[in-house]
């Protein structure tokens, strides 16, 4: 068990989103332990693309990462065009 105190707590919250074993939490001053911490249990981590997606997340396409580049801005394009232009399939 970890053990920090309030001001480097405060200093770095970062430290609670990486943990990985259970941290106590003192009060140096008083000499008092204020809390333990411990972390989540099966606790899965999110991709970026998610995180950064937000709300909007239901709404992002699956791509295939194995077609070039090319064709996939150019089925982009495509799409832009369609919603701009009002096209039909």
């Amino acid at each position: 068990m970890q053990t920090i105190g309030i001001g480097e707590l405060q200093k770095n919250m970062g430290i609670l989103t990486h943990l990985t074993e259970a941290l106590t939490i003192v009060d140096k001053r008083k000499n008092k332990e204020i809390a333990i911490v411990y972390p989540m249990q099966g606790q899965q981590k999110k991709s970026v693309v998610d995180e950064l997606a937000g709300k909007f997340n239901k709404y992002a396409k699956n791509v295939d990462v194995n077609k070039p580049f090319d064709q996939i801005k150019e089925e982009a394009m495509m799409e832009a065009m369609k919603e701009k232009y009002d096209f039909l399939d």
